[in-house]
């Protein structure tokens, strides 16, 4: 695609990227350049008008869903016998329901199941004494 006009940056480096630019995920000198792209180049700004479309339309029927807990209990489930199949971890579970995980020699204290594993001090707690 292009407007037939010789640019800084190609039509197709611009389109590969519009998305890295929707999301402000691209450095300023970066964005900088697509915009004045996306300005000079109508077949590149119509098609960044699509996409900004889409993105806006998924972000309002999708944005506010989030996936059941049962589905990310059976996923995690699921990425835990993967590592452990591939023999990447170690399991060690206590009669108190927590467990000792260690992952390429790196050794982490879960709590027991139902427990929040990411909650800020028991994440501190335990990355400072895995650290070691």
């Amino acid at each position: 695609m292009s407007c037939g006009k010789p640019h800084e940056t190609d039509c197709s480096e611009v389109l590969a990227e519009v998305w890295l630019f929707l999301d402000q995920e691209c450095d300023g000198s970066r964005r900088e350049l697509l915009a004045r792209h996306l300005d000079e180049c109508s077949p590149c700004l119509e098609r960044y008008g699509i996409e900004e479309h889409l993105k806006a339309l998924l972000a309002r029927k999708c944005g506010g869903d989030h996936a059941p807990d049962t589905f990310k209990q059976r996923l995690r489930a699921r990425i835990r016998e993967s590592m452990i199949a591939q023999g990447e971890v170690t399991i060690e579970r206590a009669p108190d329901g927590s467990s000792t995980v260690e992952v390429a020699g790196r050794r982490i204290s879960v709590p027991p199941e139902g427990s929040s594993c990411l909650a800020p001090e028991l994440s501190r707690e335990h990355r400072s004494s895995s650290a070691g």
